[in-house]
């Protein structure tokens, strides 16, 4: 008799180790705790008395230990008392970003970002010539090769010549430079919204997404509030949101500045966002006005993003916030740019700015 036979579902058993099963959640932690060990241990020892995360038999007394043993934490030697990560804690965070926003990345060949332009390259395609002087041995096709000598002259007197040689043309790589600017103002933690920790892990993940499979790349990564200034890859899990108005301005000039010191000729500017331009530094001092859009501060936006069209670096904005005039604001910064914009919450995120570089990868910006 045809039909449905249906049984309870029994989810497969983690074969992981106790261990294993907390540090991904303790590296989670961190992330939120801007990489205070003591506050994410603290987070850990409650969720466990809510959940029952640990047994009898291994408790996060443990837990700890096996963390110093490991090599994931270590005594801060300028705080008695005080713990920290060390440098594979903070490999293993961006890791597991990149799994968490790009796990369904799939394998690509090596090399760089593909341009129209066939050359020296990694990736074959279809195209076939005759062998020219100056090629090198790896770009001939020995089998269309082989096969044109004994065609041209038989199997009994085989010999290869100048002539039989053939070569399949390889699909040239560009390389790309890419600037990340971080809003870190103070509205990016207001209204009882986290909008740090997601921008934190798409940084987190994009970086580490470019050093492994796109080592010939850069990646320069901006955080800017009343100023702007540039941090490393290593500074990422310890960023914070400060007491700051939002400094466009200064964050596009210093990205600006970065790029032109590049000399790839494909260049691009991402910049994460949730609050309007509120800051302005003429001089020494600075311009601010948080009530609405300051006509002075816009302008001074729209002439940067018009600059850089022109310097053919397009601008990517990823706006993480709703208010119409905001919006409103972004589109006349992108038209003035040529570039692009994303009203994004902060789950699609990682997808959206994923799907961008990838866009950006399969095409020559120049």
């Amino acid at each position: 008799m045809l039909g449905f036979n249906f049984s309870k579902y029994v989810p497969p058993k983690d074969q992981r180790s106790e261990f294993e099963k907390l540090l991904d959640l303790f590296m989670q932690l961190l992330t939120y705790t801007s990489g205070d060990v003591e506050e994410a241990l603290n987070w850990l020892t409650q969720i466990d008395n809510e959940h029952g995360l640990t047994s009898p038999e291994y408790g996060i007394g443990d837990f700890i230990n096996d963390l110093y043993e490991n090599g994931y934490i270590k005594d801060d030697l300028n705080k008695p008392g005080k713990m920290q990560i060390t440098a594979k804690s903070e490999r293993t965070i961006r890791r597991q970003s990149l799994e968490e926003i790009f796990g369904k990345l799939k394998k690509a060949a090596k090399g760089n970002h593909n341009s129209k332009a066939s050359g020296i390259g990694d990736e074959p395609i279809a195209d076939r010539r005759d062998y020219q002087f100056g090629d090198s041995l790896d770009q001939i096709d020995m089998t269309s090769s082989l096969r044109n000598a004994q065609i041209q002259h038989g199997i009994d007197a085989f010999r290869i010549t100048e002539n039989d040689l053939e070569v399949q043309e390889k699909e040239h790589k560009s390389q790309m430079s890419t600037v990340l600017m971080i809003d870190i103002s103070h509205s990016m933690i207001l209204y009882g919204e986290d909008r740090i920790t997601p921008a934190k892990k798409v940084a987190m993940a994009l970086s580490e997404l470019i050093t492994t499979r796109y080592p010939k790349d850069t990646l320069d990564i901006i955080v800017f509030g009343n100023d702007a200034w540039q941090i490393k890859i290593k500074d990422l899990p310890y960023l914070q949101v400060g007491p700051y108005h939002t400094n466009t301005v200064a964050g596009l000039e210093l990205a600006m500045n970065l790029l032109r010191k590049r000399k790839n000729s494909n260049k691009q500017i991402f910049m994460i966002t949730d609050g309007k331009p509120s800051c302005l530094k003429v001089g020494i001092k600075y311009y601010k006005n948080s009530f609405g859009l300051d006509r002075k501060i816009v302008n001074k936006c729209l002439h940067l993003a018009a600059s850089c069209r022109k310097l053919k670096i397009p601008i990517t904005t990823f706006m993480i916030a709703q208010d119409p005039y905001l919006q409103q604001f972004v589109r006349d910064f992108t038209a003035a740019n040529n570039g692009k914009a994303y009203y994004s919450g902060l789950s699609g995120l990682g997808t959206y700015i994923f799907e961008d570089f990838e866009k950006n990868r399969r095409k020559n910006l120049r």
